[in-house]
């Protein structure tokens, strides 16, 4: 018996075929030419023969979009966990989306001052809207929180040491460490009391002619209970000022509004963080307060003047499309219930349970899935230990190959198997994507 792929065609053939002609006009025709080489050794493999030109281009088409598609797209999180560092954390806004293409489209003025008609800096950018809500003096925006901490540190303390306490030398996402970014400053530290138990007099008794600063870090994603103390910044305040050094206030979440009437409680507002006296306060702006990644340093006016002057400042700048998605989250905060309303990750956050089971409800009346309650997680290392009422649909059937087509659709969807089934909690799925997302289950189940 002859074997037909002997006969399969060249690749210098079907290029010149009419119908690939005018995929190679649509697509560009190296990937087309590449295509074509991959689904001909696949044929030679002992994959299917294409047998018309429908099925050459159907082929062709295939690998290029495999081909093409971004490695960093949209997806959906059905985790149950609302700010997921792994999916890119708070979605943005609205307004912030607005504000990034307006700025993105043509010239701004990033560093151009408009009143003088000279360079500007692009530091003055979102400094007085942030003063405005947190009350602090000042403020700075650089690439992400870690980056404040070190810029702070090699401002305050490069060269000398940086009191800090045992119990505040976290880990964070992807394995890494406090100390370990703390250190790349040029500080030393020292650590004081213990791993449970830290008292204001360890500071007081660390303290000595090389200490640049002393630091304070928020435990962000977990909890000591039990036998256990710790130095608030209230404690620190007057031991710093009394040796005359700076206290820098590790803060993390971002957390702009008060969420006790939804049940996360535990958690200082950036306004609180500020008012408790440490002369910088550092947080993120991706966790939640729902803006892009970056990291916000409030405080004290000369404080944060000093860091501006930095020569590191310039290396841990954040960019024009930051700047403006920051700047349009900051303003919905002028209006609490505005932001609560138009800021994705607290819509998230403050929706009813009840709400997120009618949505539930209504996708599993078409497809082949129970609704059952869930426990979601707010994320992004704030309110560790919060657990929040939610509803998922359950899904039947084969759990890892039903998650392995959900992952790899033309959306991917991020769930999670839970007692060897698979489980979509859709507290972190925004409303306007409960199609898309009927339709990806559908497509996986089937």
């Amino acid at each position: 018996m002859t074997d037909l792929r002997r006969a399969l065609p060249s690749v210098g053939a079907l290029i010149e075929r009419p119908a690939m002609q005018a995929l190679a006009d649509r697509l560009p025709r190296a990937l087309v030419t590449e295509a074509l080489r991959a689904v001909i050794a696949a044929a030679r493999a002992g994959a299917a023969l294409p047998a018309e030109d429908d099925a050459w281009i159907r082929a062709v088409e295939s690998h290029v979009a495999e081909r093409t598609r971004p490695s960093l797209r949209a997806a959906i999180n059905a985790t149950g966990v609302v700010l997921h560092t792994n999916l890119g954390r708070a979605p943005l806004a609205p307004a912030a989306l607005e504000a990034i293409a307006e700025v993105a489209r043509a010239a701004s003025t990033l560093e151009y001052d408009v009143a003088l008609g000279a360079r500007g800096s692009r530091h003055v950018h979102c400094a007085a809207l942030l003063a405005e809500l947190t009350g602090a003096e000042d403020a700075l925006v650089v690439n992400n929180c870690a980056a404040a901490l070190v810029l702070a540190l090699q401002t305050f303390a490069a060269g000398r040491e940086t009191i800090v306490s045992r119990g505040e030398l976290v880990e964070i996402g992807g394995s890494f460490r406090v100390p370990d970014i703390m250190a790349t400053s040029g500080t030393t530290l020292v650590e004081v009391g213990t791993t449970n138990r830290t008292h204001p007099d360890d500071y007081r008794r660390a303290l000595s002619p090389r200490t640049g600063t002393i630091v304070k870090v928020h435990r962000s994603n977990f909890a000591q209970e039990g036998f256990v103390a710790e130095a608030g910044v209230r404690d620190l305040v007057p031991i710093a000022a009394e040796a005359g050094l700076p206290l820098l206030h590790d803060f993390g979440s971002g957390l702009m509004l008060d969420l006790s009437p939804w049940g996360l409680t535990g958690e200082l507002t950036a306004r609180e963080a500020v008012a408790e006296g440490a002369t910088l306060v550092m947080m993120s702006g991706d966790k939640l307060l729902g803006g892009p990644q970056c990291g916000i340093i409030v405080g004290a006016r000369d404080a944060i003047d000093r860091l501006r002057k930095h020569p590191l400042a310039r290396a841990l700048r954040v960019d024009k499309l930051t700047l403006a998605a920051l700047e349009a989250t900051l303003a919905l905060y002028r209006e609490p219930d505005r932001a609560r309303r138009g800021i994705p990750a607290l819509a998230m956050l403050t929706a009813s349970a009840e709400s997120i089971r009618a949505r539930a409800d209504a996708m599993a009346a078409t497809i082949d899935a129970r609704v059952e309650p869930s426990e979601a997680t707010v994320g992004g290392g704030a309110f560790p230990t919060a657990r929040i009422p939610s509803w998922a649909l359950t899904l039947g059937g084969d759990a890892n190959a039903i998650q392995a087509r959900l992952r790899n659709g033309v959306v991917p969807v991020i769930a999670r198997i839970e007692a060897g089934r698979l489980r979509l909690d859709l507290r972190g799925v925004d409303p306007s994507d409960d199609a898309v997302l009927l339709s990806l289950i559908t497509a996986a189940l089937a």
